[in-house]
């Protein structure tokens, strides 16, 4: 499915947040910490068309690397050449390829909930990464204000589908996105998941009033 809506990825997801999405993942960069280990080596995990990766490597004062990990290597082709100092692996996020304690830090953006064992994905996040490292994890949720959530609501399983088919050619992948959303867990319950990964000082922040959350927590 995400190799076929590669060569529109992108442009739907700005069109469909209304360009949102570059401020989200903005917010995301600056909560992973990377200020500490300017010159360190960071994983952008689901990486898709590597514009996360490419957010925090276009960071002013970032001299490091970016590694952005996906097994849809069509995603990644997509995002060759969008900045210097990122680097793209196809991997799966179940079993990365990378040495315990490798990263100074980890973030993924709209992927966690294509995982097929999210507990597992997040197992090897914590794996990967050194004691004291960040891992941001940021991800759609569900408005809370309850006029705001029913409009949101029908926007999302009416009006994004139809876009997202007419745009993308793809029938199912934009029925996918909102009902993988409504399944994933709360930002509450993504937490916890965090906690028992391994996780601490797990906290969150919602984003433009409850459509996005964004997860930090130290390894």
């Amino acid at each position: 499915m995400f190799t076929a809506i590669a060569p529109r990825y992108d442009l739907l997801n700005h069109l469909l947040s209304l360009n949102v999405d570059r401020s989200w993942r903005r917010t995301a960069v600056r909560r992973l910490g990377w200020e500490r280990r300017p010159e360190g080596a960071y994983l952008d995990l689901c990486a898709g068309t590597l514009d996360l990766a490419a957010t925090l490597a276009r960071a002013r004062g970032f001299r490091g690397t970016v590694i952005g990990a996906d097994f849809v290597v069509p995603m990644l082709a997509r995002g060759k050449g969008k900045a210097a100092r990122t680097r793209a692996v196809g991997a799966d996020a179940l079993r990365l390829p990378f040495a315990d304690a490798r990263f100074d830090g980890a973030m993924v953006a709209f992927g966690v909930r294509n995982l097929a064992d999210l507990d597992a994905g997040l197992g090897e996040a914590h794996r990967v990464l050194r004691p004291g490292a960040r891992f941001v994890v940021l991800e759609f949720a569900t408005p809370r204000f309850a006029p705001l959530r029913a409009l949101y609501l029908f926007y999302f399983r009416r009006v994004l589908p139809a876009i997202g088919r007419a745009v993308s050619k793809h029938r199912d992948a934009y029925t996918y996105l909102p009902e993988s959303v409504l399944d994933f867990p709360d930002p509450d319950a993504l937490a916890g998941r965090l906690e028992r990964a391994g996780f601490s000082g797990v906290g969150y922040e919602l984003l433009t009033a409850g459509i996005c959350a964004v997860h930090h927590a130290t390894r």
